[in-house]
């Protein structure tokens, strides 16, 4: 096989490898940059007999046997029963059997088992608890079963449950479809011939090939390497490219960036490098979301309210007033069935749904529904630099380019373009050539006449060429800077070493890499002769540049109340310099704080405080990222992480949301909760606007919901004390039918985003729900009231009723009653989704329409329901009339009891909430830290997760029949998975001292 070529290192390289340096080393030591590297591991063997391992996983990834990544290459093909002629198709099945698909396998839940999800949670549980108190124990008294409120009650929770599966099911496939769409292909040899399969189908033991552009399918050992030089960037978060050997180890995810090579596969799916990294990529079953909780909360006020007037009317209506146990049970169904919020689940879940599909218009899929709630709320993103925030690849920052000899900088680059490949290029040349604009400039007006290319030996390319307008011969090369002044015969002096060292030293500062140029003339027609001397005619700059857009986006997250915090692999002095160019600042801190603490004397009392002021932190390990994400959500905050390599599958797990940008890794994209597929930040900040328009959608509901709560069952409890008043269940039941279905529009309702992080404050939501609650118990009691104590509408508008004087349970009182509830009750909505005067935020022609179809069903009810088994009679036109103006009457004053509960009650809320938060702040400030609790998104409680429809006696079903699993791994496997960053710095800093200062 041809030698393997090394990628070109600048002199200030700190994420390249290198090989051993040559034992005759520049007498300047302080001139000669090496790059960071990995020290070469040499081959070994197994630690037991081989004939004892089998070939099934339990053998092959057990290390204390045998490491396959390191074994010698012979052993790697006894071990793995093949040669470099492939496998056949056979024995590839029978592979894919024992070793399982080439992917890291996401949990799949029954169909069926997802349907019931939606029925399993406390308020489910009671209206099925109503279910069965109307079949079972509504008989007696000579009367049949409750059949119509059994049916009725069943029909609206499958209804519900329906409409949830269907919105929530829809999402999956889309994202599904998604991820189907980005499944890469691999080129294997099969019966010993080359074809293309889907990786996802390679197994141990196949013989792979990859070229440059090509995703490295699978951990393998190469057999044969052209000048190979692979991105490990989504595995470590550094910039540049590592050179590979035959015998070498190329890692499932990373990227050929030069050359091209074969190799046999040692690992596929979990037993990956990154596929065993999934320790912290969802360690625990039973885990809950941040909507969740909330849910419980929200539930728990309504189940409490609830409970509280159900006892209280058993203890009233019985004893008091001798109720019949039929007639006082059908008077607890109606706060039972009437109170419930039975659709919240469902409407959160279908807003949700609607919200995930409208967010992936800007390209931002959504695979953890809830995570949308969750991002409207987030106080700070931490995103990751190399790829995310920069480009990821290499750019001569042409305003920085320093020139020594009688060329310009246009000229010092097209001569280090001379200088460079134009076709299977490393990463420096590459960035060489597109400095130029054009391609084709790199070889116009020229003869090539030699070329050397980069080697780990002489670290620089030469090029001796023809001008073809002049005829003469010339030689150019670049490469590292100590190497280069060496050879500058012509120019070298003492000022000029001076000014060089400088200059390096200025780009060492700011994070940029150099690379110095020099240039000779030949006398003769000799190409290989010696030329006059070289001369030092300029240095380049290369860096990782930002996109385009990343600093608006920061600009924008900002302005929303978010702060931007980077977290990377790479070097301080390069992520400083990409946080100035970024305007993210440059108040940075390298990864060691974060075990060593803030220094003593310094402006930081805590870690905690630290954190919270830096702008970033650089040489970080997975575990780091992990730990800055916990210590945040530790002091309140709700924190986004954004990345795109397998090392960042861990933070993205433990963030309120995971978020991979365009081109992740499959660990990556696994973690997350929001997939980008366009290029950038930009569309973060459409997600977190559009978030935000959700948010505000399931607070109005939620306030909506838990009004409605209190406003029945203190209504009807009242009722029922005062008149022995029986309102009729079916008749609840079918307001509750007409409002669910009324609110499930509120998925698309127009509202207005917050220009701030949102949050759950639930004792908000809790008093506008009692004042606005017990304002419309007040319009229905008084009119009752009216009704009963006097015949003023009889007398005023020729009305009359069944009964004279009134009974209090006339049929046609029920009716005057359902359609009073149904109409205002309905109407609230408009005032909870206002911040203003409700006529002054339209509302979506969505919900416009759906209200007025449900009023008018609704008073054609009260006017035709001549129904026998709901002791309703209808009512005449002139009694629809009266409730509809006395509703309007009623409802005008809903928008000041709102304006008075802000400027009063909700006012000394917020100024008490401040208060706390203030004061948990100087408590953190004066202790040594936060405790290391999980109090934030994926805390669990037992009551919480109730609440979840991914509720773990589901995901134990699901697994009995097949569906789902997890991939677990030892401890000690998450240090490994970092380990080849930690090496590499150890080495460096043990090379160069000086930087640990850094």
């Amino acid at each position: 096989m041809a030698s393997n070529v090394e990628k070109e290192p600048g002199p200030q390289e700190p994420t390249a490898t290198s090989a051993p340096s040559t034992p005759e080393e520049p007498e300047k030591k302080k001139r000669e940059y090496k790059d960071f590297g990995h020290e070469e591991e040499g081959p070994t063997h197994a630690n037991v007999d081989m004939s004892t391992i089998q070939l099934r996983a339990e053998d092959l990834y057990d290390r204390e046997k045998v490491d396959l990544e390191t074994i010698v290459m012979d052993d790697a093909f006894k071990l793995l029963q093949c040669d470099e002629n492939g496998l056949t198709k056979e024995e590839a099945t029978r592979r894919l059997e024992i070793f399982g698909p080439n992917k890291l396998e996401s949990e799949e839940q029954n169909a069926f088992l997802q349907f019931l999800s939606f029925m399993w949670n406390p308020l489910s549980w009671v209206m099925e608890g109503a279910a069965l108190v109307a079949i079972a124990l509504s008989n007696g008294e000579g009367q049949p079963p409750d059949w119509q409120d059994f049916v009725g009650i069943v029909l609206l929770l499958f209804i519900n449950s329906a409409i949830g599966f269907y919105e929530e099911r829809n999402a999956g496939n889309a994202v599904k479809a998604l991820m189907d769409s980005l499944a890469p292909k691999a080129k294997v040899k099969r019966n010993g011939s080359w074809s293309e399969i889907d990786s996802a189908e390679l197994v141990p033991g196949d013989m792979v090939s990859f070229k440059i552009g090509d995703i490295v399918p699978a951990d393998c050992r190469l057999t044969e390497s052209i000048n190979v030089s692979i991105d490990q960037a989504a595995l470590t978060g550094e910039s540049l490219p590592q050179s590979k050997k035959v015998g070498d180890q190329c890692f499932s995810g990373s990227t050929c960036k030069q050359g091209e090579a074969e190799g046999v596969v040692i690992s596929t799916g979990a037993n990956t490098f990154f596929g065993r990294a999934a320790s912290l990529v969802g360690q625990d079953d039973d885990t809950t979301g941040h909507l969740q909780k909330i849910l419980a909360q929200i539930g728990s006020f309504c189940l409490v309210s609830i409970g509280i007037f159900v006892i209280l009317e058993i203890v009233v209506l019985y004893p008091r007033f001798h109720y019949t146990y039929r007639r006082g049970l059908n008077d607890i169904l109606v706060l039972l069935i009437g109170g419930i919020p039975i659709a919240m689940p469902t409407v959160l879940s279908v807003t949700l749904a609607v919200g995930a599909q409208q967010l992936a218009k800007h390209k931002a899929i959504v695979t953890r529904i809830t995570a949308i709630e969750e991002l409207a709320g987030v106080t700070i993103l931490c995103s990751d630099k190399t790829g995310t925030l920069t480009t990821n690849k290499l750019t001569i920052d042409r305003n920085t380019i320093k020139t020594y000899g009688p060329f310009s900088a246009d000229e010092v680059i097209l001569f280090a373009a001379y200088a460079s490949r134009t076709e299977n290029q490393d990463a420096i040349d590459a960035s060489v050539v597109a400095a130029l604009g054009d391609v084709s400039k790199a070889r116009a007006g020229i003869k090539l006449l030699d070329f050397k290319p980069f080697n780990p030996v002489d670290k620089r390319t030469e090029i001796t060429y023809r001008e073809e307008s002049s005829g003469k011969l010339k030689r150019v090369t670049k490469g590292m800077t100590g190497i280069i002044i060496e050879l500058c015969s012509r120019n070298k002096s003492e000022e000029l070493e001076n000014k060089l060292e400088a200059d390096v030293e200025e780009y060492a500062t700011r994070g940029l890499r150099a690379l110095a140029v020099a240039y000779e003339e030949l006398d003769g027609d000799d190409h290989e002769a010696e030329g006059n001397g070289f001369e030092l005619i300029g240095l380049l700059a290369i860096f990782d540049p930002p996109r385009e857009d990343t600093k608006q986006t920061i600009d924008d997250a900002l302005a929303l109340g978010v702060k931007v915090k980077m977290v990377t692999g790479d070097q301080l002095a390069i992520a400083k310099e990409t946080g100035r160019r970024l305007g993210l600042g440059d108040h940075m801190y390298p990864a060691k704080v974060l075990k060593d603490g803030p220094a003593p004397g310094g402006k930081h009392a805590t870690l905690d405080e630290m954190i919270m002021d830096a702008d970033g932190f650089a040489g970080v390990f997975p575990e780091h990222k992990y730990e800055i994400v916990k210590r945040l959500q530790g002091l309140g905050h709700l924190c986004a992480m954004t990345g795109d390599g397998a090392n960042d599958a861990p933070a993205l797990s433990r963030a309120n949301v995971g978020i991979a940008v365009e081109g992740a890794t499959d660990a990556a994209r696994g973690a997350a909760d929001i997939v980008l597929t366009e290029p950038g930040l930009s569309t973060i900040v459409h997600a977190i606007r559009g978030s935000r328009i959700i948010f505000q959608r399931m607070r109005n509901y939620s306030i909506y919901a838990c009004a409605v709560t209190i406003r029945i069952v203190v209504c009807f409890a009242i009722l029922a004390w005062v008149y022995q008043f029986d309102f009729p269940p079916f008749m609840v039941l079918i307001i509750a039918l007409l409002n669910d279905g009324t609110i499930m529009t509120l998925s698309v309702d127009r509202v207005l985003p917050s220009n701030t992080p949102d949050s759950w404050d639930l004792a908000e939501i809790f008093a506008y729900a009692v004042a606005y609650g017990l304002y419309l118990t007040l319009s229905t009691v008084i009119l009752v009231v009216i009704i009963l104590e006097s015949n003023f509408f009889q007398n005023k508008f020729g009305v009359t009723l069944l009964t004279s004087p009134v009974d209090p349970n006339d049929e046609q009182l029920h009716a005057i009653v359902y359609l009073q509830v149904a109409i205002i009750s309905q109407a609230l909505i408009f005032v909870t989704r206002s911040h203003g005067f409700f006529f002054m935020e339209r509302p979506s022609f969505a919900l416009m329409g759906a209200f007025c179809v449900a009023q008018l069903i609704s008073s054609i009810i009260a006017a035709y329901g001549n129904w026998g088994f709901t002791d309703m009679h209808g009512i005449s036109g002139g009694w629809i009339g009266i409730v509809w103006v006395w509703n309007i009457v009623w409802f005008i004053p809903l928008d000041w009891i709102k304006f008075a509960m802000k400027y009063t009650i909700i006012k000394s809320l917020r100024q008490r909430h401040e208060a706390a938060a203030a004061a948990a702040t100087r408590a953190t400030s004066q202790s040594e830290g936060v405790p290391m609790t999980r109090t934030t998104s994926r805390a669990a409680s037992i009551h919480e997760s109730l609440y979840s429809n991914r509720v773990s006696f589901i995901r134990r079903a699901a697994r009995k029949v097949g569906f789902g699993g997890r991939v677990s791994i030892k401890p000690d496997e998450l240090t490994r998975f970092s380990s080849h960053q930690m090496q590499a710095s150890g080495q460096t800093l043990a090379r160069h001292p000086s930087r640990t200062a850094a």
